[in-house]
C-alpha cells in the first residue's frame, strides 16, 4: 500500500498568551489543543509583533482647553519661581509647549478657543513671578508690568496656539471635501 506523501506545512506561529496552554493543560473555555512539538531538524519561527504605542489624544473642550492652560501655566509660575527665582525667561519657555498642548487638543468644534485661551493663561500664570509687593494694587502692577515687560512670549505662544488651529483646521476642511470631490 503506497501512503501518499504528506505535504510539510511552514511553523505556525505561536498563538497569544491568553490561548496557550498554561502548563501544557488547555485554558479553560479555549477548547484549545496542547501545542505540536516542532519537527525535527527546523527551528521554531518566532514571530514578534511590533505594538505601536499612540500619545493619547485627549478632546478638551473650550471651557476644558482654558482651565487645562491656566492651571498648566500656574503650575509652571510656581516651578518658575522656585527652581529659578522668578525668571519670565523660563516661564516663557513653558509657555510655549502649553499653548501648543491646548491647541492640540481641543476638541475641533472648539478650535477657536485655543489662540484665546492661551494669552488668558498667560496673564494668570504670570502672578507668582510678576514681582508685586504689598497691597493689591502693587500685585496688579507687577502682573502688568510683567505682561508688558515680556509681551513677546505671550505673543510667540499665541502664534504657536494659532498656527497650530490653523493647520488642524485646513486639515479638517480638506477631509470633509474629500468625499465630495470623489463623488
Amino acid at each position: 500500500m503506497d501512503h501518499p506523501q504528506r505535504q510539510q506545512q511552514p511553523p505556525r506561529a505561536p498563538a497569544p498568551a491568553a490561548a496557550q496552554p498554561i502548563g501544557g493543560v488547555p485554558a479553560q473555555g479555549g477548547g484549545g489543543r496542547p501545542p505540536r512539538p516542532a519537527p525535527a531538524g527546523r527551528m521554531r519561527v518566532r514571530v514578534r509583533v511590533r505594538v505601536r504605542v499612540r500619545m493619547p489624544r485627549p478632546r478638551l473642550t473650550g471651557l476644558g482647553g482654558g482651565l487645562f492652560a491656566c492651571v498648566a501655566m500656574t503650575l509652571a509660575g510656581g516651578i518658575a519661581w522656585l527652581l529659578f527665582g522668578g525668571s519670565l525667561l523660563a516661564y516663557g519657555l513653558l509657555f510655549l509647549p502649553v499653548a501648543a498642548a491646548t491647541a492640540l487638543w481641543v476638541r475641533p468644534a472648539d478650535l477657536i478657543t485655543a489662540p484665546i485661551s492661551a494669552p488668558i493663561a498667560f496673564a494668570v500664570g504670570v502672578w507668582p513671578i510678576s514681582g508685586g509687593s504689598g497691597g493689591f494694587g502693587a500685585e496688579v502692577m507687577g502682573i502688568v508690568s510683567a505682561l508688558s515687560l515680556h509681551a513677546g512670549w505671550l505673543y510667540g505662544g499665541t502664534l504657536v496656539s494659532t498656527l497650530i488651529v490653523v493647520v488642524r483646521k485646513a486639515v479638517l476642511i480638506s477631509r470633509r471635501r474629500l468625499p465630495r470631490r470623489a463623488a
